[in-house]
């Protein structure tokens, strides 16, 4: 059991929405590590669709709609080059207007003005009549006044014409979840995409370059309502609900109709529903999408969206996603809220474009709605021709800035990089590195950016440009990158963009030929083992070649993965994971890693299109490895770690003189993946003549790694006559017991120092202050020294308990309970999110490491959005029963902050739950689980036991004397040392001419004791 002892800790353990009247927060420091060596597609860009803000704004007087272009497309707005033009669907012409401000996007038919929403058969894309290619001017009129911004061009459509629709209106069927697309009328629809597409094309003298036929298709959104007098009320904006047979069969018609175009689909409401659409489409209709579009309002199974591109061999876009966090213009809550999702997006999706859908939102709607922050810029959407920018004021919220932060800096031809901070990205560009990370907190934060992956020269330099309440992309002096790194300060709730100039990243593969990997399954925590011709996961075994890996990059990010110990390969053969004997690499075989950033990845098989997975989500050992679709789960997430043994460490033992010593079995190397590991060596022990006399003596030795790799080891063995023990220290609690040191050093006659394994006798710690405790040394066998150790016993306090084990009874796809201990308070780490059947309430848990005993519970909820999502009504703690239900014991705990502490029963050794019960029908997010346990405090005494001079006790001391003249036979040489009476209690020794000031400082910092001593010449 670890206990971290925490103080103050009331303040600690609750985070409260309203900050306590305490001192101001202490600066958070955070870590950001950037590895260039895994890089994201070539960067597209930024943009927006033009649809509702275009149709609604494109009338407007020039100095207002030219002020509207120009922040989104220009250069201190945000500086977009992406756009997607609405081509409208439009209602017949005697329905009355009933959709939002500026959701009625013209079609560009020809109808008679008596046609009805009943009149379907008329149309006939090849008579001239029954187009109007001047439809939609205003929407048009943004298409001239941004196209030499502008670099890549997509039309979309949201519904069909009212003619081609089942319901015969746009904005959906009367049953939300029935197919809205006729049928019988797919051909007429691609050629109505098709050919306003090529019109925009020779009207405005653009390029489209992908046509999306659907928007958020499978979806229950799209319901059109009729009134009493027959008249339609609502949905207020155009969509068609299609299934994927239905989208298959409009992705096909598209593809017959335009052959030569690119087809971008299925640009679904969220990652979870696009996985269904797309593993529900026909072979010929997957085939015929070029691009991967998806929206992001839904996060869960980022990553198994990311995967399906890279399976499929598709670029991938977060094609739309809007969102408002919080309700004033002037907070950084908006801003803060639409730079994770940013972040996020980025980080899950690995996506090559990233697009808003209207960052220009209606005023009086937005205000309508309780000051809603949809969008970045809001204006009324009711000005006409008479009006000025005093009478239709543009107003921008703290997204606006905290977007540019990504838009000005991270530009087309970038390509994101692998980082370690869930608050960060970072894209490499040709002379250096960009950075944007976000700080949320109530506090300044201390950001240490680790560019070890990269060249540099003694002119590299970081400069930030800050977003925060006191201001809009402020530019601050750059720092000069010292030891491979660079560390800023960054304000409370502010998004920084870090600007690395002059340093350089090598185009190297992410998986190197000269290292071997385990790849170790985050659910069962077993390594990747091949098993016959098939593979399984087992118990890992530092010995056992056959769990390490070697890649060989073929092309690209695309690897043969090759097992260490058998030399076979890593493949997928009719559908099942096999190892085989290498040989000519084909698709089947090929592989490609992906990962946000937290160590772990998944593995895709390039000709299977599936990933690596435990089959069945089992954990045990021996279980079978198979392939199947993304889907985010842990059961294909592995822990991908670095066990190139490099060098070994020195090992350190000692003897006697005359006595061969007994050198270690082992020694350790630690892998670059931070592990220890201890290797077999044997040594070649130099002459006995070497050990007769006192010094340090050098031993040669070879380990040998898990592959049969010989390692050089070297002993260093201290040879003296071992005289005495420095004492050891231990912490405990009054009533606690301490845990007592396992070694002290030992000293010997000629300078030697050795670490000697102890025994110690009983102690009693029932009353605070210093208890000795004695214990037994070994020197070698046969031979001891007396040893003690001092013991500070303080008043109880309490401290985080280490090593908790958390499950769930459900968790969203793409979070994990391990994150909820990773001592992270503000991520999101565990979600118990789905699109639909939620549970009432969710259990967490908790099984306590051996020897711990839990006080209290801390549960730090994640919120999810501006209106609360993600967080839990009551939480409420219990006991689990054999059958694994959470049979509650306590009462509920109401849910006030962020932060929740839960009472347990005092002393609790035994596993406990935590029963989450969410708003109805919602979900739950947590960001961290924390235990607080008994522990010892911090100590206060910062007096000295004992002054020395020249290692004699000064005569006659008295710790409350703070000042002393000692005799000696030469007072220039003196040496003044001191023993603190607390044995955690810090000595320091200074000297200022003749006078040695001795100053002690209690561990807790509050106390301190000077002493002064004078050496003077003995008479």
């Amino acid at each position: 059991m670890k206990i971290r002892a925490l103080f103050a800790a009331t303040v600690l353990a609750a985070a409260p929405l309203a900050a306590p009247p305490a001192a101001t927060a202490a600066a958070a420091t955070t870590t950001i590590t950037i590895d260039p060596s895994y890089r994201g597609p070539e960067w597209e860009g930024w943009g927006t669709s033009l649809a509702w803000l275009a149709h609604a704004t494109g009338g407007y007087p020039d100095e207002i709609r030219d002020r509207l272009a120009d922040l989104l497309y220009g250069e201190d707005g945000l500086n977009l080059n992406i756009a997607r033009y609405n081509i409208g669907g439009g209602n017949a012409p005697t329905v009355p207007s009933y959709l939002r401000p500026g959701g009625d996007v013209p079609g560009w038919w020809n109808a008679p003005a008596t046609y009805g929403p009943g009149d379907k058969d008329w149309w006939d894309p090849e008579n001239p009549e029954h187009w109007n290619w001047d439809a939609d001017p205003n929407q048009r009129w943004w298409v001239d006044r941004i196209k030499d911004r502008v670099t890549s061009w997509e039309t979309f459509s949201n519904s069909p014409p009212w003619f081609q629709t089942v319901s015969g209106y746009v904005s959906g069927g009367f049953d939300a979840n029935t197919d809205q697309i006729r049928a019988d009328t797919l051909d007429d629809f691609a050629t109505y995409l098709v050919r306003v597409t090529e019109h925009l094309e020779r009207a405005h003298g653009i390029t489209v370059d992908t046509i999306e036929p659907l928007n958020e298709p499978n979806t229950d959104y799209w319901r059109t309502t009729l009134g009493s007098d027959g008249q339609p009320t609502g949905g207020r904006q155009e969509g068609a609900h299609a299934g994927p047979a239905s989208q298959a069969a409009v992705i096909e018609a598209l593809r017959r109709a335009a052959p030569d175009r690119a087809i971008a689909a299925p640009d679904e409401t969220n990652p979870g529903r696009l996985i269904t659409d797309w593993y529900g489409l026909t072979p010929a209709a997957r085939d015929a999408v070029d691009r991967i579009n998806v929206h992001t309002y839904g996060t869960g199974q980022r990553t198994a969206v990311r995967d399906i591109a890279k399976a499929e061999r598709r670029p991938l876009w977060m094609s739309e996603v809007e969102g408002s966090w919080g309700r004033d213009f002037t907070s950084m809550d908006s801003g803060l809220g639409m730079a994770q999702r940013i972040i996020d997006d980025l980080r899950e999706l690995e996506p090559s474009a990233w697009v808003l859908w209207q960052p220009v939102e209606d005023a009086k709607n937005m205000v309508a709605e309780g000051n809603l922050q949809w969008g970045s810029i809001h204006i009324p959407f009711n000005c006409d021709i008479s009006d000025t920018l005093e009478t239709c004021p543009i107003k921008t919220n703290t997204k606006f800035d905290t977007i540019r932060n990504f838009t000005h800096y991270i530009r087309p031809g970038d390509r994101f990089v692998k980082v370690s901070d869930t608050r960060s990205v970072a894209a490499v560009n040709a002379t250096g590195v960009t950075v944007v990370h976000s700080n949320p907190g109530t506090a300044e934060e201390n950001v240490t950016l680790d560019l070890s992956g990269f060249k540099l020269s003694n002119r590299s330099t970081v400069t930030p440009v800050v977003t925060s309440a006191d201001g809009k992309l402020v530019r601050g002096t750059p720092v000069r990158v010292s030891g491979r790194q660079a560390t800023l300060t960054v304000p409370a709730q502010s998004v920084t963009t870090f600007l690395v100039d002059r340093v350089s990243a090598a185009d190297t593969a992410h998986l190197r030929a000269d290292r071997v990997y385990r790849f170790e399954g985050v659910a069962g925590k077993r390594s990747l083992t091949p098993s016959g011709a098939g593979l399984v996961i087992r118990t890992n075994d530092a010995a056992a070649a056959d769990q390490l890996w070697t890649a060989r990059n073929v092309e690209g990010e695309r690897y043969e993965l090759i097992n260490a110990g058998t030399g076979q390969r890593l493949a997928v053969r009719d559908g099942k994971a096999v190892t085989e004997t290498a040989g000519t690499v084909d698709d089947g075989a090929l592989w490609t890693v992906s990962t946000t950033g937290d160590g772990t990845y998944t593995l895709v098989n390039l000709g299977a299109r599936r990933l690596l997975e435990v089959s069945g989500e089992a954990t045990a050992d021996g279980s079978p490895v198979g392939v199947w679709q993304p889907s985010s789960g842990a059961h294909q997430r592995w822990t991908l770690k670095d066990e190139t043994v490099g060098r070994t460490e020195v090992a350190l033992t000692h003897t006697v003189p005359g006595r061969v010593p007994d050198l270690p079995a082992t020694v350790t190397t630690v892998l670059p993946s931070g592990e220890s590991r201890a290797l077999p060596a044997t040594w070649t022990l130099p002459a006995a003549s070497k050990w007769r006399k006192p010094g340090t003596v050098l031993v040669h030795g070879t380990a040998v790694d898990a592959l049969g790799k010989p390692v050089p080891a070297v002993a260093h063995v201290a040879v003296d006559v071992w005289t005495g023990t420095e004492p050891g220290r231990a912490k405990a609690y009054a009533g606690g017991a301490p845990a007592m040191p396992a070694t002290v050093v030992a000293t010997g006659r000629h300078g030697g120092r050795a670490t000697l394994p102890v025994t110690w006798e009983p102690g009693t710690f029932e009353t605070t202050g210093v208890v000795t405790v004695a214990g037994t040394a070994t020197v070698v066998p046969g031979q001891t020294l007396p040893a003690t150790a001092r013991v500070q016993v303080t008043a109880p306090s309490e401290g985080l308990v280490d090593g908790l084990t958390v499950t769930a009874s459900y968790t969203e796809g793409g979070y994990s309970t391990a994150g909820l201990t990773n001592g992270n308070t503000t991520d999101k780490a565990w979600s118990n999110w789905k699109p639909s059947g939620r549970n009432p309430a969710e259990t967490l848990t908790v099984t306590l490491p051996a020897g711990a005993s839990a006080g209290r519970a801390v549960l730090h909820l994640y919120r999810d959005s501006a209106s609360g999502g993600g967080i839990a009504t009551t939480v409420q703690a219990g006991t689990p029963s054999a059958s694994g239900a959470c049979e509650v014991t306590g009462s509920p705990v109401a849910v006030s902050s962020l932060a929740v502490d839960i009472p347990l029963t005092p002393g609790r050794t035994g596993p406990f739950c935590l029963r989450l019960t969410p708003t109805p029908d919602g979900y739950l997010t947590v960001s961290e689980l924390q235990v607080y346990a008994k522990a010892p405090g911090l100590g206060t005494e910062a007096s000295v036991a004992a002054l020395l001079v020249d290692g004699k006790p000064v005569p006659n001391f008295d710790p409350s004397v703070t000042s002393y003249r000692v005799p000696v036979r030469d007072p220039s040489r003196a040496c003044v040392t001191a023993t603190a009476t607390d044995p955690y209690a810090v000595v320091a020794v200074t000297r200022s001419g003749r006078t040695h000031t001795v100053t002690t400082t209690s561990e807790d910092g509050a106390n301190h004791t000077t002493y002064r001593v004078e050496p003077i010449r003995r008479r």
